[in-house]
């Protein structure tokens, strides 16, 4: 018997990295299709989208705490 596994995602189990891929998958209208088939499923063009919108929040997280240290 050979086939894959479904996964349920626990939001609560997931690490911070993960949690924001997910929000931004949801925010850009994929989260559904991630859920269905998986990441694997995507574009590079859609997955790239993604992975710019996590390193711009990412950036703006961590841009606003060093201001807030520098004073």
């Amino acid at each position: 018997m050979s086939g894959k596994k479904s996964k349920t995602i626990d939001p609560a189990n997931l690490d911070p990295d993960e949690k924001l891929k997910y929000e931004v998958a949801e925010e850009i209208g994929l989260l559904d299709k991630v859920m269905t088939e998986g990441w694997k499923s995507l574009t590079s063009k859609e997955t790239g989208r993604i992975g710019g919108l996590v390193t711009r929040k990412k950036k703006q997280r961590s841009g606003g705490q060093n201001i807030s240290l520098q004073r």
